[in-house]
């Protein structure tokens, strides 16, 4: 399962390093797209291919569903480690994301989001009051902790 919060940099290359932790739940090959609310989302291949199941369970004559699939296939793009466990990041994926320089990895159980590091500290600014209705939301969804 991938957990935690790590802050690195992007090289003047576009080169990520993925943190150890991350990089034994991710394996060898992976797979790098577009995300939500501006980041980016990893995915290890054997989670992408669970990911595309899902997509591939869209109706193809529904507008919205052709939209959702294009937004991510468009956008995805294999990558592999390099000998000192960096990621090369596209341009288009970099700039879809407002990626510079100072980012946070998040670990999101089965997945890796790549965060501008401002972007992730307004993103992640969630007061008690916010929370508590995230909360009765994800019980209304049948989630109770």
């Amino acid at each position: 399962m991938l957990l935690g919060e790590f802050n690195h940099s992007i090289d003047d290359k576009g080169r990520l390093i993925i943190p150890a932790k991350l990089r034994e739940e991710l394996g060898e090959s992976l797979v790098i797209c577009k995300g939500l609310e501006g980041c980016l989302f990893v995915y290890s291949q054997d989670e992408w291919e669970s990911f595309v199941d899902k997509l591939e369970t869209l109706p193809l004559m529904n507008k919205a569903a052709r939209t959702f699939k294009r937004y991510f296939f468009g956008s995805a793009s294999d990558s592999t480690f390099d000998k000192q466990g960096r990621v090369l990041i596209k341009p288009e994926l970099r700039e879809a994301a407002g990626l510079e320089k100072d980012v946070v990895l998040v670990g999101v159980q089965d997945h890796v989001e790549i965060w501008d590091k401002a972007r992730w500290e307004e993103e992640s600014d969630v007061s008690e009051e916010d929370m508590d209705a995230i909360a009765g939301q994800m019980e209304a969804m049948g989630i109770q902790i």
